[in-house]
């Protein structure tokens, strides 16, 4: 990691002037403090309050209701949680298999309640349990997905209603058809077809036999009792990725609401779109609600005690004269955030920015290509690892042309220093008149001291879209490196803390400084070694701390992005090296710094 030379700036008549810089450093400390702490601070001295336990009640729809007014929500929840065993084996069930899904879906309410994703374990094991993504309602992490109908004039089906199928079992090659008819001959009928991912199409068919025309309108929603322990409040400058409800409507992102925020907001958000989606997302798994995408659709999160919904229903009922049918589709994704499964999905079936449930920040436009190159690069190496590595080495290849205008700028920055040194000696009690000064000495040598800060601002976007990637990358989980790295989606293992792991005990995870961060420490201050060291005393002081600073910062980050890190630091070390050997007056100088340096230790000692 590079820094820029010591420019020492402010705005004065339209002109750049000298000034002290130290307000500049302390705010780049603060701002890595914060992007990088706070979530760990914020987690130890603001935890999030325990939930307040309640239920979320059905409402009945009021004859003549515009659809927009109609509550659709589960049943309430059990206050006591019942055993995920019990809760399966209470009703009959239509079993769910496909290469990534084992499941079953409860005939009674049609419920999908049980949905486990067999590429993705629990824990590094291989013999671990696979990620559970839905439970059933009462569970203690009840987590599901129901298709259903609101109108007036009819019985419509609820939780309660049991329905028949035909079939026993959800594949990719065999869909099944839940159906259901009601005292008035009324037949309601939910054909549910899976593909070899996760995604599950439903076509509601609503088949008026009654003696009288109905107005009718299908809706799915989604229902989860607590949220996961990494959920953000939304809307905050601290938040790193956004986890909780989300939804795209009109062709736009929607990542402003949290669980705290729908809670907050009187329990609910409203949302008006065309086609679109919503749902729940999760670091890595995501539950979304598909309407039709050329469908006029009433979207909504709500909150009540410990249980969040995401809903949707069309704006208008539709009207089904007697002995006609209505027939309409609707979809739910249920898995993991795999980018090239959410990207075909988004091309294929026209789903628009499906692929944003993974939250890729502000500079998506260079987190998105970085991603597939890296996608790429594992594909050929089949080593997440030594895919980090080449990425590093692509990005540093892109920044090279930067890089050596950064070096020429500061060998013009070197070659004036001992100038800028004699102003300091002789102007230190005048400060304009220094500033004045040096600004001349500037425009004489036709030195820009903004020139080698250039770099760095055009770095900052690449290396946050990088975090972001190796942050949220369900590809990278469970990955393994080389030796003690058995995930890169974990912080480093091995600790000198416990003597790496000869010491039966697990240090404290803000002590536990894994060899990734101390690597990391170690190659950013030899990085900054062989910068031009900066004039000002407090400045050294800062520069100087900086490198540890940050390996306890990133210490409890991914080893894959400490791995990216450390890779970067040691290519940018091997060009500074080698654009040195280019600018002899950088060189000349450095031998210079240590004379001066050897020598002042010299005469402290005398």
């Amino acid at each position: 990691m590079t820094r820029c030379h010591d420019a020492q700036l402010t705005v004065k008549w339209g002109f750049v002037d000298v000034d002290d810089k130290r307000n500049l450093v302390f705010a780049v400390l603060l701002t890595g403090l914060i992007l990088f702490g706070w979530p760990y601070v914020a987690s130890y001295f603001l935890p999030t309050p325990a939930p307040v336990t309640s239920t979320a009640k059905s409402v009945a729809t009021p004859a003549g209701a515009a659809t927009s007014d109609v509550s659709v929500e589960a049943a309430p929840a059990k206050l006591e949680s019942l055993p995920l065993g019990t809760a399966l084996q209470s009703s009959a069930r239509v079993l769910v298999e496909t290469p990534k899904l084992k499941g079953s879906i409860n005939i009674e309410g049609a419920k999908i309640d049980d949905l486990l994703l067999l590429a993705h374990r629990t824990e590094l094991a291989k013999d671990s349990a696979p990620v559970r993504l839905f439970a059933p309602s009462g569970t203690k992490d009840a987590y599901f997905a129901r298709f259903g109908w609101a109108g007036t004039g009819i019985i419509a089906p609820d939780d309660k209603t049991v329905w028949t199928p035909s079939s026993n079992k959800l594949t990719p090659l065999t869909p099944v058809t839940l159906s259901w008819t009601n005292p008035q001959n009324q037949k309601f009928e939910i054909a549910l077809s899976i593909d070899e991912n996760y995604m599950i199409t439903a076509k509601q068919r609503f088949t008026n036999g009654g003696t009288a025309p109905v107005q009718i309108a299908n809706f799915a929603l989604l229902s989860r009792t607590g949220k996961p322990a990494d959920s953000t409040g939304g809307g905050s400058i601290f938040t790193n990725i956004h986890i909780g409800p989300m939804g795209v409507f009109d062709n736009k992102p929607n990542y402003d609401w949290g669980y705290v925020d729908v809670a907050e907001n009187k329990g609910e958000a409203s949302f008006n779109s065309t086609g679109g989606w919503l749902g729940f997302t999760d670091k890595y798994w995501l539950g979304a609600l598909i309407p039709d995408q050329k469908t006029a659709v009433s979207a909504k999160f709500r909150a009540s005690g410990d249980v969040y919904q995401a809903q949707v229903i069309p704006t208008r009922y539709t009207n089904v004269a007697a002995g006609a049918a209505l027939e309409t589709n609707s979809r739910l994704f249920a898995g993991a955030k795999e980018m090239a499964v959410l990207d075909s999905y988004s091309k294929k079936l026209g789903i628009p920015y499906l692929d944003y449930a993974i939250d890729w920040g502000w500079f998506w436009f260079i987190a998105i290509p970085f991603f597939w190159i890296l996608h790429w690069l594992f594909g050929v190496f089949g080593n997440f690892g030594v895919a980090i590595i080449g990425l590093t080495l692509v990005v540093r290849g892109f920044m090279y042309p930067v890089a050596q205008k950064q070096f020429a700028s500061m060998a013009q920055m070197r070659a004036v220093q001992p100038k800028l040194k004699a102003l300091q000696e002789r102007w230190k009690d005048d400060k304009p008149r220094l500033q004045q000064e040096m600004m001349k000495l500037y425009k004489e040598e036709k030195v820009n001291p903004l020139a080698g800060c250039l770099p760095i601002v055009l770095q900052i976007p690449i290396f946050f879209s990088l975090y972001k990637i190796l942050l949220l990358s369900i590809e990278m989980r469970h990955q393994p490196f080389v030796l003690w790295l058995k995930d890169l989606s974990a912080p480093d293992p091995l600790t000198p803390i416990n003597l790496f792991g000869l010491l039966p005990f697990d240090p404290p995870s803000f002590i536990a400084i894994g060899v990734l961060p101390i690597l990391l420490g170690v190659t950013m201050w030899l990085t900054m070694r062989l910068n031009p060291q900066p004039m000002d005393e407090v400045q050294k002081q800062v520069f100087a701390v900086m490198p540890w600073f940050l390996m306890f910062i990133m210490a409890p980050f991914a080893a894959g992005l400490q791995l990216y890190w450390v890779m970067s630091n040691v290519v940018s070390i091997a060009q500074q090296k080698w654009l040195y050997s280019r600018h002899p007056v950088l060189r000349e100088q450095m031998a210079r710094d240590a004379e001066e340096k050897a020598q002042a230790k010299a005469n402290a000692k005398a």
